[in-house]
């Protein structure tokens, strides 16, 4: 149950990191066309800004739980370095927790302000008049998925057990493999 619980919210999180991509190559073809209609063309670009904008901030909600998936994000381990084990082990199930508990406030509060955006019909003050509910979903659903993935960073410190998943080898066996691991700078992979 666990183990099918983290492999599912981990697939949302890997199906987050390729959306994110796409969102990503999405603003970048926009952002040429923008550049094309308005410098070579001498056009006018009335809704490239906006999905640029909003692709491209999109990608950064969705992409966030595959990033701490893969433990991409930046840190500073000098004070972690120093502790034990143990005390590692406590310090990183403490910050997993609080993050947890911002990604759970900032959830609720996306929540609200994407339900009030569809209520009171906001759009952007521009001449597409984009309804704001949909730039501001992105924000509802990565802060979802990143709860998501936070609790099975915590289950997976807790049970460490959990963090390995059966892989078969090329003769078909099963091999256990530590599903992510954490790289020091100057340690080779």
């Amino acid at each position: 149950m666990s183990r099918r619980f983290i492999s599912a919210i981990e697939a949302l999180s890997r199906l987050g990191g390729v959306s994110a991509v796409f969102l990503l190559i999405i603003a970048m073809v926009v952002m040429c066309q923008m550049i094309l209609m308005r410098y070579l063309f001498r056009a006018p670009t009335i809704w490239q800004t906006e999905v640029v904008v909003f692709a491209a901030t999109a990608a950064i909600f969705i992409g966030a739980p595959y990033v701490l998936m893969k433990k991409g994000h930046v840190g500073v381990d000098v004070i972690e370095l120093m502790l034990s084990a143990p005390n590692r082990r406590r310090m990183q199930c403490l910050g997993a927790v609080l993050g947890l508990m911002f990604c759970v406030l900032m959830s609720v509060a996306s929540g609200i302000y994407v339900y009030e955006a569809w209520e009171g019909g906001w759009t952007t003050p521009t001449i597409a008049a984009i309804p704001l509910w949909i730039p501001a979903t992105p924000m509802l659903v990565g802060f979802a998925l990143l709860c998501l993935q936070y609790v099975v960073e915590l289950m997976k410190m807790i049970r460490p057990e959990l963090a390995i998943s059966p892989q078969r080898n090329a003769e078909g066996q099963k091999v256990e493999t530590i599903m992510h691991s954490h790289q020091r700078l100057g340690e080779t992979p």
